[in-house]
């Protein structure tokens, strides 16, 4: 699909559920599970140009993702390509990587590129450690990916993709705070973490495939959210060198526990945070843990808080 007129790209914040396995021993790095958030949700547009202009938040990096895919696929043209809705930086949500890829498809489909998610993730060089974003940026439910070759440069293929009972529904919460690590210092941070034991690593593993993936095919809530919270739990403390305890210290660590103490079957902190979730059954209990929280909040400086149901599908494209 070429030729004049403006393409909008939609595309959700993603929740990083926990991680497969940081030692490589198998020769695969990371893997993970993961969904897309119910929201908050970023809209880039873009339109044909002889030369590359960027607007709105996060112009710069956006102009960085647009010139990689342009220069990938050698297309002499240019574009104007505007970020209406950004997502927050550095809090857990992918921001970057989801709009590398709204930008990057944006121009694929003013260029008329086939290509896939992958594809686009590969042009603008994300996915490096976690595809999670990239996985649940081409479609809904949860997803499951299995790590990066040690020898290769590609996106963790997908495992699993399992859709999510309508009945169920995330409250995700972004406390305001200093933004966490990412980028370089991200890489830094992981080089110094020592590596799992192996019984931990076997023990996600053994969860994932016959607690998480199970429960969920069922729509069994309290076992899903057992399985969940134990896998938190445990990677957690892998990361807790470096982010100070299981789960980032502060009001993350807080909310995460004060969900868990009013009745959310699962709950967990996306990445390094500060975003952290919980997930119940049926809109009145999520709107009452969504106020809860957001009273929790206040007094810590504030921050924002999402509701609603899993989303089924990825990004949305549309021409105008």
């Amino acid at each position: 699909m070429t030729g004049a007129g403006t393409v909008f790209v939609e595309t959700a914040a993603r929740l990083h559920f926990g991680v497969l396995d940081l030692r490589g021993a198998l020769g695969r790095w990371f893997g993970g599970i993961g969904a897309a958030s119910p929201e908050p949700t970023l809209l880039v547009s873009a339109s044909r140009a002889e030369s590359l202009a960027v607007e709105g938040a996060d112009a710069d990096r956006a102009g960085a993702f647009a010139r990689a895919f342009l220069s990938h696929h050698r297309l002499a043209g240019g574009a104007r390509v505007t970020i209406h809705r950004a997502l927050p930086a550095h809090a857990g949500l992918g921001s970057g990587t989801q709009l590398a890829l709204a930008v990057a498809r944006a121009l694929a489909e003013l260029y008329g590129v086939e290509t896939t998610a992958p594809g686009l993730a590969r042009a603008v060089g994300r996915a490096q450690r976690s595809a999670i974003g990239t996985w649940t940026f081409a479609g809904g439910g949860l997803v499951v990916e299995g790590g990066r070759r040690a020898d290769d440069d590609g996106v963790g293929p997908l495992i699993a993709r399992l859709p999510f009972p309508p009945a169920w529904r995330c409250v995700v919460a972004v406390p305001r705070r200093e933004p966490a690590i990412s980028g370089a210092d991200e890489a830094e941070a992981l080089a110094k973490l020592p590596p799992p034991p192996d019984r931990e690593v076997e023990q996600i593993a053994h969860l994932v495939l016959m607690g998480l993936l199970p429960a969920l095919a069922d729509g069994d809530l309290a076992a899903f959210g057992r399985a969940l919270t134990a896998i938190q739990t445990t990677t957690g403390r892998w990361f807790a060198p470096v982010q100070g305890g299981a789960f980032a210290p502060g009001p993350s660590e807080d909310l995460v526990r004060r969900m868990a103490a009013r009745g959310a079957p699962g709950v967990g902190q996306s990445s390094w945070g500060p975003a952290v979730y919980g997930i119940v059954e049926g809109r009145d209990r999520a709107a009452g843990l969504a106020d809860e929280v957001r009273a929790a909040l206040e007094p810590c400086g504030g921050g924002s808080v999402y509701e609603g149901p899993f989303r089924a599908e990825g990004a949305r494209v549309w021409r105008s």
